[in-house]
């Protein structure tokens, strides 16, 4: 009896600790679900609804015995001004409250890493920053943008606190309020951190990583080159994606702010699509499988750097025609495929009664040429699309199904 209970017990321990290595994409139903449900309205900034699921997140932390790392508590409140329409009368309050959400994993290391995803949404419409054409009293209900993110940090707390290793690094995981405002939760924190910005060793930025495609692999990683660890790590450890990645620390998300404050920076993203900002970005439409194959990955990624000190940090070009840097005067109405690496600018969406709507574009519709000018890139077209103005028309050279056409945009 007793060499069977000495025999069994390591045996029981064993399979205990393989299964803490997985990371478990059933784990990431309740909390899509709970994050992205109608009954939250869109989640938007400073709402109750926000607040509900602030306390969400912050249970489920306390649930995983995480200690609180806000200003009070697992929250870190924070005022912000904002009135983005005049004729709605809740913009008529010049003060609104965001609340992040920090809970701290504490290996007793000298550094820590920050993983983090914005919680917010657009609400019901009424920010002007919907890609529907009515969009007011609508539910947003953000299922990949960001519940999906979301999710993810709250997967890898889970992972990270049971695996029965412990890190040579402390780990921080937070959710922001106000990214879809501007980032503001995100800049609020760096502002006036709770853990010392230098004490910090990398962040990793999780938004929009539920919508991942299993036949094309794809996934984007922006922020590698904010450290020069950053891409040998990642060759070591990916075996299994097609990585599109750039170079620069600042883009439209929250691993900016850390970025601008000398911190390395990695930010995971599955690319933009059709129901981008749209109320049909639904929880039915995630790829839940392959979000738990980017958590295995960047757990993998965290392992290869663990035993490397602080990451050393670089500062890096903004990707060239940055749209938060470039001011537009008019939009065609498109949302364009970040993973595409072919020549020209792929379609991934097209909004309803915009100028490229009314004119025939469709989703999949490749522009190779603008205004005379040659598209190769994104960036390309982001360069043309400042010098026009209100009133041009427009030609533009597209290909559909390996044929060029040709169409002219009012704008």
């Amino acid at each position: 009896m007793m060499k069977k209970s000495i025999f069994f017990f390591p045996l029981l321990l064993c399979f205990q600790f393989v299964q803490s290595q997985r990371i478990v994409s059933d784990n990431l139903i309740p909390h899509i679900a709970y994050l992205s449900a109608d009954a939250q309205h869109g989640r938007a900034t400073g709402t109750i609804d926000e607040l509900k699921v602030a306390q969400y997140i912050a249970g489920r932390f306390e649930d995983l015995g995480l200690k609180p790392k806000g200003s009070k508590g697992y929250y870190y409140d924070f005022t912000y001004k904002y009135n983005p329409d005049p004729s709605d009368t809740l913009t008529k309050i010049k003060s609104k409250k965001g609340r992040n959400v920090l809970a701290y994993l504490d290996n007793d290391a000298p550094y820590t890493i920050v993983i983090g995803a914005h919680h917010d949404h657009l609400g019901m419409g009424y920010d002007h920053n919907s890609l529907d054409a009515n969009p007011k009293g609508k539910i947003h209900n953000g299922a990949d943008d960001n519940a999906s993110g979301v999710a993810g940090v709250i997967e890898l707390a889970r992972y990270l606190s049971i695996n029965g290793i412990q890190e040579k690094y402390n780990f921080l995981f937070m959710t922001f309020s106000g990214e879809e405002l501007g980032l503001i939760g995100s800049k609020r924190w760096c502002e006036k951190p709770t853990i010392p910005l230098d004490k910090i060793n990398y962040m990793i930025n999780l938004d929009m990583i539920g919508r991942f495609n299993d036949t094309t692999k794809k996934l984007l990683v922006y922020g590698l080159g904010t450290s020069s660890s950053w891409e040998s790590a990642l060759a070591k450890t990916n075996t299994y994606f097609s990585i599109k990645s750039d170079s620069a620390g600042i883009g439209p998300s929250d691993h900016t702010s850390f970025y601008l404050k000398d911190i390395p920076v990695l930010h995971f993203f599955t690319g933009q699509h059709g129901d981008y900002h749209r109320p049909t970005d639904d929880e039915d439409k995630l790829n839940l499988k392959g979000e738990a194959r980017i958590l295995e990955l960047i757990v993998d990624l965290i392992h290869e750097l663990n035993e490397q000190p602080k990451l050393s940090f670089y500062k890096t070009k903004s990707p060239e025609g940055e749209t938060k840097k470039m001011s537009f005067k008019v939009t065609l109405g498109v949302m364009p495929d970040y993973t595409f690496d072919g020549v020209g600018m792929r379609l991934d969406g097209v909004t309803n009664n915009k100028p490229a709507e009314k004119a025939g574009l469709q989703r999949g519709d490749i522009i190779l040429k603008m205004a005379g000018q040659t598209i190769k890139s994104v960036q390309d077209y982001m360069k043309v699309l400042k010098t026009l103005k209100s009133g041009d028309k427009v030609p533009v050279h597209f290909m559909r199904n390996q044929t060029v056409q040709t169409v002219d945009i009012n704008l």
